[in-house]
This record gives C-alpha cells, sequence and structure tokens, in this order.
C-alpha cells in the first residue's frame, strides 16, 4: 500500500474470480438485462388485424362525421391552398397538429379511394 495524501490505495488487486476492489471490472459481478426485448408500454396502442377489422366495418356502416364532410368538401374543390385549409380546420376541431395531420391523411387516402372506384 501506498499512502497519498491520508488515503491508502491498493497497488495489487485480488485476482481470485471475485468481485474486484478497482479497475474496469469491479464491483459485485453481475447478469447483464437485455436491453432489446421491447416494454408493453412501446407494443401499447399497435394496431392489430382484429381492431382494423372491426374500425374499418364501424366506418361503413356510421361514415363519416359532419366536420370530416367538410374536410372531404375542402379536399374536393381544392384550390392552391386546400392542403392549409384542411389542416386548419382540422386542428381547429380536434385541437392539436399531429391529430389534425393525421386526420387529413386519413380523408385524403378515403378520397383516393373513392375516386379510384369510380
Amino acid at each position: 500500500m501506498v499512502a497519498i495524501a491520508s488515503k491508502a490505495v491498493p497497488q495489487k488487486v485480488k485476482a481470485l474470480g471475485q468481485s474486484l476492489k478497482v479497475g474496469l471490472a469491479k464491483g459485485f459481478p453481475t447478469t447483464k438485462i437485455h436491453e432489446n426485448k421491447n416494454r408493453p408500454s412501446r407494443r401499447k396502442g399497435s394496431l392489430s388485424k382484429r381492431v382494423k377489422l372491426i374500425r374499418d366495418v364501424v366506418r361503413d356502416v356510421s361514415g363519416l362525421a359532419p366536420y370530416e364532410k367538410r374536410v372531404l368538401d375542402i379536399i374536393k374543390t381544392g384550390g392552391g391552398s386546400a392542403e392549409k385549409r384542411t389542416y386548419k380546420f382540422a386542428k381547429l376541431r380536434l385541437g392539436t397538429h399531429t391529430r389534425a395531420i393525421a386526420k387529413r391523411e386519413e380523408i385524403k387516402g378515403l378520397y383516393a379511394k373513392m375516386r379510384a372506384r369510380s
């Protein structure tokens, strides 16, 4: 042992395969936790086949909400600022930027399907 400013620093390390006192492998030996496993909170909310089918059936039966019909009408009439106007209207009704963009894309997808059918 070498004393440096009243602190003892060990010169040799016990190498018996047990816990080391200094160095990179110091401390109690533990097993690593695998971090590539998804937590349940990461899976929550993901769309399953069953839920997708149910939502499609409900959408077919019930149709569009009145504000969704208005968004569809804005898209149909078009114009230079149709994207912006649909976004602003959807944001006014839904409250958040993300939901408004998602709703706009959903209605645009429905309109594209309607045009493809006819």
